[in-house]
């Protein structure tokens, strides 16, 4: 008799749950659980894995192009990678590079024409134009979707590709939908158009835009695994209490951040940074109009973030050393941090940075494993990641979600980095920009 497996680290994630939700139980799984009640009483992930056993992981394809805007793709793709989705990321052009909005640069897991056989649980569509123009006119996507809708499987958009790319392909008749507000009338007038955040109706699901892009996919993780599950990954991404609501920073020690002409700005990525976190910080500043430049800290300008999105730098960091910096913003995700802090010509950069009063931040886990320990932070109040607030030398600001002490300012993690980059965009160009920018976001 073949029994059931009991245990993988595959199967779980970093927190120790199951990194998907499992099949329904075997008859000897249910054996199991009769002979031995006891079980029920385990953690919940364990309890799973024991009466479960292992199910493949839900499939989901995220058709990116030229044009596709990077929010709302990435945050899809970590998103439901932390749930344990197996996310296939596929160009719709003839490579497998695309440039998204904002100049930001992503390599796809494979191309649409290849993913024509292929099964999935979900496809979720991300917005940007002209990137849901090319979705729309890329036959193997549109048989993909449509034969996808007909087995009566999940699909989803975002921002302008419900009405764009769905709506054309008449796959929202009698449902309610929303998009990006600049579309809404171009949503098919068979639609039941709705202004929400966030709509489900049925099988399909629609949002607004980047600053919908988190919610939206948590509605999808639960879609597939269910709201326990959405929960469970919401927890850590620590996100807003209100959606749709103004945000805020505390600020201590007031100074203005005056740049004469068009702020220059580092981010630095590397293997393992949060590609959620990085990319809202480059698009946002880039929307803002300062000049940011991508360096990766690694010896190749292609980096794999945290959750496997393959980002292309715009230069090497020993290339980006040489030019001069208003404003340096680090990112986080465990491995990134770790690699900025053991990169000399990184921390000799941001020494210098803080020595003559420039500017610079980090999130995450980044002000505890990058400027904590090379002093950065000394006599700074900052706040971090949670469980890395504990490396701080002064963790009294750690509950607040953007903490900006004069020329430093520090967050929390992915679910408040958008509220860090409206931040900076604050302290540059002023309160009314960063509102018109949340606006345009659909942050608030």
């Amino acid at each position: 008799m073949t029994r059931a497996p009991l245990l993988s680290s595959r199967n779980l994630g970093s927190d120790g749950h199951a990194s998907s939700r499992p099949s329904p139980p075997s008859a000897l799984q249910k054996h199991l659980l009769s002979k031995h009640p006891g079980i029920t009483s385990l953690p919940t992930a364990l309890r799973e894995l024991v009466v479960h056993g292992f199910s493949s992981p839900k499939k989901v394809l995220v058709p990116i192009a030229n044009g596709t805007e990077p929010m709302e793709a990435v945050i899809t793709i970590d998103v439901l990678r932390r749930a344990g989705a197996d996310v296939t990321v596929a160009s719709a052009e003839k490579d497998l590079r695309v440039e998204a909005c904002w100049g930001i640069k992503i390599v796809a897991d494979a191309l649409v024409s290849d993913c024509t056989d292929s099964s999935f649980d979900l496809i979720s569509l991300p917005g940007g134009m002209p990137g849901s123009a090319t979705l729309r006119d890329c036959g193997a996507l549109q048989s993909i979707v449509k034969k996808q809708a007909e087995k009566g499987g999940l699909y989803a958009a975002i921002c302008a590709a419900p009405a764009v790319a769905l709506g054309s392909w008449g796959l929202l008749q009698g449902l309610k939908a929303t998009c990006y507000p600049s579309f809404m009338e171009k949503l098919p007038s068979e639609a039941i158009k709705v202004e929400s955040r966030v709509q489900v109706d049925g099988r399909v699901a629609t949002s607004r835009g980047p600053g919908t892009a988190i919610e939206f996919s948590l509605a999808l993780v639960e879609q597939l695994y269910g709201k326990e599950k959405a929960d469970e990954v919401a927890g850590p991404m620590v996100m807003r209490p209100h959606h749709g609501a103004e945000f805020a920073m505390t600020e201590l020690n007031s100074i203005e951040w005056k740049i004469n002409n068009t702020p220059q700005i580092l981010v630095p990525i590397a293997n393992g940074s949060e590609e959620m976190e990085a990319v809202m910080i480059i698009d946002i500043l880039r929307r803002a109009k300062a000049n940011v430049i991508v360096a990766s800290v690694e010896d190749k300008l292609e980096i794999v973030a945290s959750r496997k999105v393959k980002l292309v730098a715009d230069m090497l960091l020993d290339e980006a050393v040489k030019l001069q910096y208003d404003l340096i913003v680090l990112p986080g995700g465990l491995g990134g941090a770790q690699a900025f802090s053991t990169s000399e010509k990184l921390v000799d950069l941001l020494k210098k940075q803080a020595k003559s009063k420039k500017l610079y931040g980090a999130i995450c886990a980044s002000p505890a494993m990058v400027l904590e320990p090379h002093g950065l932070l000394k006599g700074k109040k900052a706040t971090a990641y949670p469980a890395m607030c504990n490396k701080l030398s002064d963790p009294s600001e750690c509950e607040n979600r953007v903490v900006v002490d004069g020329n430093l300012i520090t967050s929390r993690g992915p679910g408040t980095s958008m509220e860090f980059a409206l931040a900076i965009v604050e302290k540059l160009f002023g309160r009314q920009n960063a509102l018109n920018l949340a606006k345009t976001l659909v942050f608030i």
